[in-house]
């Protein structure tokens, strides 16, 4: 499975406002800055995260973007699903409508794709946006001490 572009700027985009979560709201002039992704296009992906409840806008001067909810309580998984819809290989084995196919139930290579969504969606909602930042200060801890001692 290959992600476009939505999901993968999505999920920066949600971890820059975890990372930064607690100093207000922030703008999507700074996400954008910081994650190398267009402002216009950083835009339409808020506005899906939004509707589904992930990230909530304050208007004003001083407006931008909070997360919806703690950064321990939305998982990458939920924000390839709003932005990707599902994450099944293949229509047969999708989440949304799991019996399009007429063939479902002889279907040899169903259960092949049954499993790499499975395997996907363990991955995926077995990280959240907290894990992602603690990872991200424990990169940064290895880098400094990389330049620190090299």
């Amino acid at each position: 499975m290959k992600l476009s572009t939505r999901s993968r700027y999505g999920v920066k985009a949600m971890f820059d406002l975890a990372q930064h979560a607690g100093e207000g709201p922030i703008s999507l002039k700074s996400i954008a800055e910081r994650q190398g992704i267009s402002e216009h296009y950083l835009e339409q992906l808020i506005s899906g995260l939004r509707k589904a409840g992930l990230v909530t806008s304050i208007r004003g001067a001083q407006g931008g973007y909070v997360l919806g909810r703690e950064a321990d309580q939305i998982r990458v998984g939920d924000v390839i699903r709003v932005l990707e819809g599902s994450i099944a290989p293949v229509d047969c084995v999708s989440e949304e409508d799991p019996e399009c196919c007429q063939k479902a139930k002889y279907c040899v290579t169903r259960t092949i794709w049954e499993k790499v969504r499975d395997s996907i969606a363990d991955v995926v909602d077995s990280i959240t946006l907290a894990n992602m930042v603690q990872d991200a200060k424990g990169k940064e801890s290895e880098r400094n001490f990389d330049i620190f001692y090299n």
